[in-house]
């Protein structure tokens, strides 16, 4: 049987740095050992490439019952940059110290695919047919990953129903009224969407020492001002008000959601749990970037802005009307990048599934549906019909500091964790 450990380790080794903009160090070393991997239990893989070395792996398992409807599993094998300086280990050694696994990717997310790949090796049997999906350019825009395959081969998603990946299904230790530590699990049922906006203001140009009424600068800036300032009402999404409700009673701590203010001191009550929600009880708008001038006694005709604005499921349309509103006379906006929201059913039989393959090896496990404050490769699969939740489990001891690992410094992953997290899906693959 494959070490869950030992594969997770040998994929920290490819360095798949991605940078951007299609900057990065190519996926296909990494996709070509996951292929081989695959190929070796007798599951025939593709490698599809979207670019010269920026490559993704898609296969199919049978499942013993043809007449269900096919499940995603999908991940992604590119990481984000790390500064060798920072860490105390070699980034891209796949160490194992003090009981953990080290490196880039050890928790986003090459310890999900090793993961994956430890169940089906270990003779995991599915119900129904999965389709697996290892892509590329999940840490830039998708454009070289799912995005790509998601417009250029739909076909190879036909029959999947519903998809798994990162961003759930982890332990978070919770402490309750009473004081017990509860063993919350919180699995990824919807995302708010991603819009980043330019803001472009133009005015009148002019020598920098004459009064002007209609300086592109500080319209700008008026703008800028208005959108940070300004407070987005709460609103409860399916998942969120799920989450609140479901760790309330866990913990027992009375919630009341029937107002703005009751809903805020809901997620203050709620301690280190609320903090999985304080970024998705409402919107935000962001200011990022600056651009105006050209010299300091010239004021300029334009001047730009970037926004990183984060949407709630069903709240696009009233955002986008109340932010023009907010922009005021002479600033437009223009989408940068555009993904919708998305969001899965709360209560469906994919997330009764997960939890009782997450209980049957944590009996103290409570799980709950949340919704992600950023993104993952979920929106472009959303786009396909497929329902996705962040099902990625990890058992992880309590103090780790789980959200700050990845993108973080010193990026690790418990070996108990891994092969806990490999139990859980290899249950949840055999019964779902």
């Amino acid at each position: 049987m494959a070490d869950v450990v030992e594969l997770c380790a040998d994929l920290i080794r490819f360095d798949t740095t991605n940078r951007g903009g299609n900057d990065a160090e190519p996926e296909r070393p990494a996709a070509e050992y996951v292929a081989a991997f695959l190929d070796g239990l007798g599951i025939p893989a593709r490698i599809l490439e979207a670019a010269p070395g920026r490559a993704s792996v898609v296969a199919r398992v049978p499942g013993t019952d043809p007449s269900l409807p096919a499940l995603l599993v999908q991940g992604h094998l590119d990481v984000v940059p790390a500064d060798a300086a920072d860490w105390s280990v070699p980034p891209f050694s796949g160490e194992v110290r003090d009981g953990y696994l080290w490196g880039r990717g050890a928790t986003d997310m090459k310890d999900f695919v090793a993961m994956v790949l430890a169940a089906l090796a270990g003779g995991v049997r599915p119900r129904r047919e999965l389709v697996l999906a290892f892509v590329a350019d999940e840490e830039d825009r998708g454009d070289w990953g799912a995005h790509w395959l998601v417009a250029s081969h739909p076909e190879l998603f036909e029959g999947c129903e519903a998809a798994i990946s990162e961003s759930g299904g982890y332990t978070y230790h919770v402490p309750a009224a009473d004081g017990r530590d509860v063993h919350l699990y919180p699995v990824g049922t919807a995302e708010r969407g991603t819009a980043h906006l330019r803001l472009t203001a133009r005015g009148r140009a002019g020598h920098g020492s004459r009064p002007n009424d209609e300086n592109a600068v500080t319209r700008l800036v008026g703008a800028l001002n208005r959108v940070a300032a300004h407070r987005w009402p709460v609103t409860l999404t399916p998942a969120v008000r799920a989450f609140l409700e479901r760790t309330g009673d866990a913990l027992g701590v009375p919630v009341d959601l029937s107002s703005s203010d009751g809903v805020d001191a809901a997620v203050a009550a709620l301690g280190p749990a609320g903090g999985l929600v304080v970024p998705t009880v409402r919107n935000s708008t962001t200011p990022t970037m600056l651009d105006a001038g050209y010299k300091v006694n010239v004021i300029p005709s334009t001047a730009t802005a970037q926004v990183d604005v984060r949407v709630l499921p069903g709240t696009e349309g009233d955002l986008f009307a109340a932010l023009d509103e907010l922009l005021g006379e002479g600033v437009t906006r223009e989408f940068v990048a555009h993904q919708p929201p998305v969001q899965a059913p709360v209560d469906s039989p994919w997330f009764s599934a997960m939890a009782a393959a997450l209980r049957a090896e944590d009996p103290e496990a409570v799980v709950v549906p949340y919704c992600l404050g950023g993104g993952t490769d979920a929106k472009a699969f959303a786009q396909l019909g497929i329902a996705n939740y962040g099902f990625a489990p990890l058992w992880l001891p309590k103090g780790f500091p789980y959200r700050a690992m990845a993108h973080g410094v010193d990026e690790r992953v418990p070996v108990e964790g891994l092969h806990f997290g490999t139990r859980v899906l290899s249950r949840f693959l055999a019964d779902c």
